[in-house]
């Protein structure tokens, strides 16, 4: 991660990949024109790299100059493109290809067509490196595209945030959430987890994501994956992760402007835990921690039994499906505890105390993080 002027941004497409898609460009082109002898115009100053790497490459004969419009101005396109370096050759009846850095709203190509309309060029072709479908707006062709990109900001590669990120030899993507903290909470039955999150939850403003709410909420309400996590668990088959994990999406989705997520119940196995890194990096953010509460068997069992005196539920009465639930839980947090340990995200802490002792053990882990 790299940080230019008050803005945090994460590594995107590598060096390889940019010199992948430029050795397509030149290929498709270079195929495209024939013998002819183009005339390769590299609109700044985003396109100084590419155009720099994309003639290095051309394999055939080619002239090169730049013209230079305003195109941004922070994060957000200017409303208004001027002309502010024009071409200094006749370009009649020259085949004329646009090589451009990155095409999003197309701002930038309706400017380049008004240019070029009085040039009386033979042709005229659009080739960018980068392109943003999503954001494109107007009706020119694009002629040869190197890369689909999301709508997100991106810098490096020649593309610049308030002048800085030019240099970068790679592309590297905005982070619109680092701010927010994300822990996956952990504990024996009868640790306290419950009692904790809540206090969590509303201390630090989170948003608290229980596994079992979240399937109990998509099944009553018979949304399209509560419908499909229905049949499998009628069948007696488990819910496959990415099931779990599109339903996570939408509750993460449903608090975009939350400051972050407490995980109850999730993740279960590696697998799981490697899909919510993923989830998490495609919301521009991370777990930051997988703690968990750690207490004596003993103490959770007599918990546990006291707890059956009065909560009505069976597995809390019995003690040897208690010491099922105990050895359970060891079986599966024992991976999870090593993935999260290679990261130096895992935080085991004493669960035993009162209510107060063990939430300032959490908040010293959590005001660190």
């Amino acid at each position: 991660m790299i940080k230019l002027h008050d803005k945090y941004f994460k590594p995107f497409i590598s060096s390889e990949e940019i010199d992948s898609a430029i050795s397509k460009l030149v290929d498709q082109i270079s195929t495209d024109l024939g013998d002819e002898i183009p005339v390769f115009v590299g609109i700044l100053n985003g396109s100084f790299m590419f155009v720099s790497d994309f003639v290095k490459k051309y394999p055939k004969p080619c002239e090169v100059t730049f013209i230079k419009l305003a195109s941004y101005e922070g994060l957000k396109s200017t409303e208004d493109i001027q002309r502010l370096i024009g071409l200094t050759q006749d370009l009649t009846g020259r085949t004329v290809v646009i090589l451009e850095d990155i095409i999003d709203s197309g701002k930038t190509m309706f400017e380049v067509h008004r240019i070029f309309k009085n040039e009386k060029v033979k042709r005229l072709v659009i080739a960018t490196l980068f392109y943003k479908p999503q954001a494109y707006k107007e009706d020119f062709k694009i002629h040869h595209i190197g890369m689909n990109i999301p709508d997100k900001f991106i810098v490096g590669f020649g593309l610049d945030y308030d002048q800085l990120g030019r240099d970068l030899p790679e592309i590297y993507q905005i982070i619109t959430t680092e701010h927010m903290t994300n822990i996956v909470l952990f504990g024996p039955p009868g640790a306290g987890k419950g009692t904790q999150a809540v206090y969590l939850r509303d201390h630090y403003d989170l948003v608290h994501i229980s596994t079992g709410d979240v399937f109990r909420y998509n099944i009553k309400n018979e949304t399209a994956l509560g419908l499909l996590a229905k049949s499998y668990m009628d069948k007696g088959e488990l819910v496959p992760d990415e099931v779990t994990i599109n339903m996570l999406s939408a509750e993460v989705d449903k608090n975009a402007d939350a400051k972050g997520f407490i995980f109850d119940g999730f993740p279960r196995t590696k697998a799981q835990a490697e899909s919510l890194d993923e989830l998490m990096n495609t919301k521009d953010s991370k777990i930051n921690a997988m703690i968990a509460l750690e207490v004596d068997d003993n103490i959770l069992i007599q918990r546990l039994l006291e707890r059956g005196k009065t909560s009505g539920r069976p597995d809390d009465a019995d003690e040897s499906i208690i010491k099922n639930r105990i050895s359970e839980y060891y079986q599966k947090t024992a991976v999870l505890k090593d993935f999260y340990a290679n990261q130096n995200k895992y935080f085991g802490l004493d669960g035993v105390g009162t209510i107060e002792d063990i939430t300032t053990r959490l908040k010293l882990v959590i005001d660190i993080l």
